[in-house]
């Protein structure tokens, strides 16, 4: 593939910006074997792009065919392009990732799922859409650990309730924790396999007491690194979507 497609099909802009940065000489290309980039002036060469390293005003970028990534949402921003009050989590991204052509009318990496301006924790982000609904589909079941702060004491009862089912107004249909522990009185760990619109703070009520601090820690077989600080984001590894897509077959 020539280098400003490789270029364009990242995020980096028009092909003729991508062109412009090459000729200007802003880009340098990891060769087989090298250690050290060396620039590249010439928009048409070729090369190879799966595994190929190269970057871009000093900054190093991987090619990536279709872009997987965790962002450690925190807290006080909105997973919308358009956010209404908060700060978008988008705005935590490199502009590449925002800018990565699609063949529908948005641009770049999309949230997999929401979680609340006041929610921390595991996010996945993609440009795969078959990954976001395979991730999003309640047929595939894919477990999402929370950890829940409450604001009064749990007891087991509450715990047992979770586990049975509790109804929430707009469904008459139980809604069941896929796995429920109590980690200290005022501190619940709680898998679930669905998604609902606030889904843990009701269920919380339900059982007679009230989410005052919400964080995901999990999704599928993989946990939120406790090196990825809030605000930053890494690229999901091979190895990361199996343990996602694992959990979620074995769930299902």
């Amino acid at each position: 593939m020539q280098l400003q497609n490789i270029l364009f099909s990242q995020g980096f802009g028009t092909r003729r910006v991508c062109a412009g940065l090459i000729q200007q000489g802003h880009v340098r290309v990891y060769l087989p074997d090298a250690t050290e980039p060396v620039v590249c002036n010439d928009a048409a060469e070729e090369f190879e792009e799966n595994g190929l390293r190269f970057s871009v005003q000093g900054v190093d970028w991987p090619y990536q065919a279709l872009a997987y990534l965790m962002l450690h949402k925190p807290a006080g921003t909105e997973c919308s392009q358009k956010p209404s009050t908060w700060p978008s989590i988008y705005t935590l991204l490199p502009a590449p990732l925002r800018q990565r052509p699609q063949k529908a009318a948005v641009q770049g990496v999309q949230a997999v799922g929401r979680l609340d301006q006041d929610t921390t924790g595991m996010l996945l982000l993609t440009d795969d859409g078959k990954f976001i609904h395979r991730m999003s589909s309640p047929r595939h079941h894919v477990p999402k650990v929370y950890e829940v702060t409450v604001k009064h004491a749990l007891d087991e009862a509450q715990v047992q309730k979770l586990l049975a089912g509790v109804v929430l107004d707009d469904d008459p249909k139980p809604v069941r924790a896929a796995a429920c522990e109590m980690v200290t009185p005022l501190h619940l760990r709680l898998t679930l396999t669905e998604g609902k619109y606030h889904q843990v703070k009701r269920m919380v009520a339900a059982v007679g007491n009230r989410v005052e601090g919400l964080h995901r820690s999990q999704i599928g077989g993989l946990a939120l690194p406790a090196d990825l600080a809030p605000g930053q984001w890494r690229w999901l590894s091979a190895a990361d979507l199996q343990l996602i897509s694992g959990a979620a077959k074995a769930a299902a």
